[in-house]
C-alpha cells in the first residue's frame, strides 16, 4: 500500500482534474449530449494512464535534477520511495493500459495513441533545448478533448481543434507561471524555459496574453458548436479565476504560487465543462 501510494503521489493523480473535464467535454460535444457509459470509461482509463505515463516519465528523466531542487525534496524518486525500476515498470504498463482503453474505442484511437505520447515524451528533454518547452506540455493536453471527440465519433472537427488549442495555451501558459519560481535555478543548471529567455515580468506578461487567447478561443468554441448562453457564463467564471490568479502574482513575488494556487486552476475546466453540460441538455 505504501507502494501504491507513493506512485500516486508520484504522478500527482489528483491533478488529473486539469485535463479530464475537458476530455468530457469533447466527448459530450461530440454528440451533442450524453456519450455512451463504454466511451466514458474507457477515456478515462485512456486519460488517467497517458498522463500517468507521462508525469512518472518525466520525474524519471528530471530526477538528476530534482534531487537539487528544494521545492522537490518530497517527491517519492527524490526520498527513494520509488526506485529507477519501479518507475520503468509503472510506466510501461500505464502505457499497456492506455494502448488497451484506445483499442476499445473508436479504430482510429488506437492508431493514433502512440502519436498522443510524443509531447508527453518530449517535454522533459525540450527544457534542455528550448523555452518553447511549455508550448509542448500544452500540446500534450490539448490532445484531451481532441482525442475525446475522435473516440466517440471517429473523425474531428474544426471546433474540437479549436478547443484543443483552448486547452493547450492554458496549460501552457499555467506552466510558464509555475516556471517563474525555478529561474534562477534553471539557469544554474542550463535549463530553458520562457522565465530564463525573457525575464520573470516579460514571462508572466506572456502568460497574461496566452491567457487571454485561451479565453477567446473557448467563447468561439461556444459560437462554432452552436452553445446556449449558459455556457458563456462558465467561461465568464474561469476568465474570473484567471484574473484572481495573474491579480495576485507579480515579478517581485511569487509566493502565491503554491500547491493551493495550482489546484485553483482545476476550476477553469470544471466550471467550462458543467456549464457546457447544462447548456446541452437544457
Amino acid at each position: 500500500m505504501n507502494k501504491l501510494k507513493a506512485h500516486i503521489d508520484n504522478v500527482a493523480l489528483s491533478h488529473s482534474v486539469f485535463a479530464l473535464p475537458f476530455a468530457y467535454m469533447g466527448a459530450f460535444l461530440a454528440v451533442k449530449g450524453m456519450p455512451s457509459w463504454h466511451d466514458l470509461i474507457w477515456i478515462t482509463i485512456a486519460m488517467v494512464s497517458a498522463r500517468s505515463a507521462a508525469l512518472a516519465l518525466n520525474n524519471y528523466i528530471d530526477l538528476k535534477y530534482d534531487v537539487d531542487q528544494p521545492r522537490f525534496a518530497r517527491r517519492p524518486m527524490v526520498t527513494g520511495a520509488i526506485g529507477s525500476r519501479d518507475a520503468i515498470i509503472f510506466i510501461v504498463l500505464s502505457i499497456i493500459m492506455l494502448l488497451i482503453a484506445a483499442s476499445m474505442l473508436k479504430p482510429i484511437c488506437v492508431i493514433l495513441a502512440p502519436l498522443a505520447l510524443v509531447p508527453l515524451s518530449a517535454y522533459p528533454y525540450m527544457k534542455r533545448f528550448s523555452w518553447t518547452c511549455h508550448l509542448v506540455l500544452g500540446s500534450a493536453l490539448a490532445a484531451a478533448p481532441i482525442g475525446a471527440w475522435m473516440a466517440v465519433r471517429g473523425d474531428v472537427s474544426l471546433s474540437v481543434i479549436l478547443l484543443g488549442g483552448a486547452v493547450g495555451i492554458w496549460i501552457a501558459a499555467f506552466d510558464v507561471i509555475y516556471a517563474c519560481q525555478d529561474v534562477q535555478f534553471d539557469k544554474a543548471h542550463q535549463l530553458h524555459s520562457m522565465p530564463v529567455r525573457f525575464g520573470v515580468a516579460g514571462a508572466l506578461s506572456l502568460a497574461k496574453k496566452m491567457h487571454i487567447l485561451s479565453i477567446a478561443a473557448f467563447l468561439a468554441v461556444g459560437v462554432l458548436e452552436s452553445l446556449p448562453a449558459i455556457y458563456y457564463f462558465g467561461v465568464i467564471v474561469a476568465a474570473i479565476v484567471l484574473i484572481y490568479q495573474h491579480k495576485i502574482v507579480s515579478p517581485h513575488d511569487l509566493h502565491a504560487v503554491t500547491q493551493k494556487y495550482f489546484m485553483r486552476n482545476g476550476i477553469v475546466g470544471i466550471s467550462i465543462f458543467i456549464f457546457t453540460i447544462i447548456g446541452l441538455f437544457l
